[in-house]
């Protein structure tokens, strides 16, 4: 299945339905009076967060949707049926927005969760509505209100607690394969990764987070270069950013301190949230690096990128150092967990 993460659709929800005229008319009661009934209230439209769905392709083929219209009402103080709501299945993580206004109406991270985009029309009245002690037999009515019409843009962002940065071939996909079940295509040429990966990390006291693979950077990627920035918004829910480095390239002149300043200028680009989000370089492949000269190339570009925050090295093929470093990100994922426990806590005090 391909994976389409935007798209655009055009919804409108039901109109109501109009107020009836009329008058009851039976035998031996000569002033039976207004018996016209309300139309019935327009379905609304709304998107629901479904397991089952994993990408927003159905919206390449099917771009408008609209709810049932009310009834309209009927004699004998009859009402209208109400219009069937609309349900449109979404995956988790989708995020809805006005086209036209660029506002934000709802984000869907929970299986289940559901949110009206667009509000069905209100029903008309009937003349009945109208009765009174100086009018006994009014002729006034009121017509349903038109549904509410938008045009959506849908944008799906992966749930994920840890997220996957690098060049082409700096060994993403071969990691994730090494710690998860998950099996991307893996080969030795650039962008091999073509749409994001997700995979599940479980150690071996069953405890475990969720790791994203997206498709790898290049220079110049914020302008449309290679596959362009457009699956970074995958990355804005992480909570860490794991820098993977090539420090065997295949191309001697691939410089690993280039490498790890490029990717940064380009998340600076994007945004300055993501560009600020916490990162641990991770030094990969470094069984191809001769033992002799590992510690000190390893050092040398710590020390010429002036990294400050944590260091890893690990080989993804062989899967040296990947148990650490997975334990250490669990880690760090139920320290964080329990700091926002802890502070909601504190304002459900206050």
């Amino acid at each position: 299945m391909k994976f389409v993460d935007e798209a655009k659709i055009k919804v409108m929800a039901g109109g109501g339905g109009n107020g009836c005229l009329s008058f009851r008319r039976e035998k031996f009661i000569p002033f039976g009076g207004p018996d016209g009934g309300d139309g019935g209230d327009g379905g609304d439209v709304y998107l629901i967060a479904d397991q089952q769905v994993n990408t927003l392709i159905d919206f390449r083929y099917q771009r408008h949707f609209k709810a049932e219209r009310g009834e309209h009402g009927r004699g004998r103080l009859c009402s209208g049926a109400r219009g069937e709501d609309l349900i449109i299945k979404v995956p988790i993580g989708t995020e809805a927005w006005d086209d036209d206004t660029d506002e934000l109406i709802g984000d869907l991270t929970e299986a289940g969760q559901k949110l009206m985009v667009a509000k069905g029309g209100w029903h008309g009245l009937g003349n009945a509505r109208y009765k009174s002690s100086i009018n006994r037999a009014p002729r006034q009515t009121s017509n349903g209100t038109p549904g509410e019409e938008r045009n959506l843009r849908l944008e799906m962002k992966l749930l994920a607690d840890i997220g996957l940065l690098g060049l082409p071939n700096a060994g993403k996909s071969t990691f994730i394969s090494q710690v998860s079940a998950a099996q991307p295509k893996v080969a030795n040429y650039p962008f091999t990764t073509l749409y994001p990966n997700l995979g599940v990390v479980t150690l071996k006291d069953v405890r475990s987070f969720v790791i994203a693979d997206v498709p790898g950077l290049v220079e110049g990627a914020a302008d449309g270069a290679g596959l362009g920035i457009q699956f970074l918004r995958h990355l804005t829910r992480t909570r860490l950013l794991l820098h993977l480095v090539d420090m065997a390239p295949a191309d001697v002149k691939q410089d690993p301190v280039e490498s790890v300043q490029t990717i940064n200028h380009e998340l600076e680009r994007y945004s300055d949230a993501l560009g600020s989000q916490e990162q641990w370089l991770v030094l990969n492949k470094m069984d191809l690096v001769p033992e002799d000269i590992r510690e000190e190339l390893c050092q040398e570009v710590i020390d010429r990128l002036g990294w400050k925050g944590k260091v890893y090295r690990i080989s993804g093929q062989s899967g040296e150092g990947c148990d650490a470093l997975c334990e250490d990100v669990m880690a760090y994922l139920e320290q964080i967990r329990e700091q926002e426990q802890q502070s909601a806590t504190d304002d459900s005090k206050e």
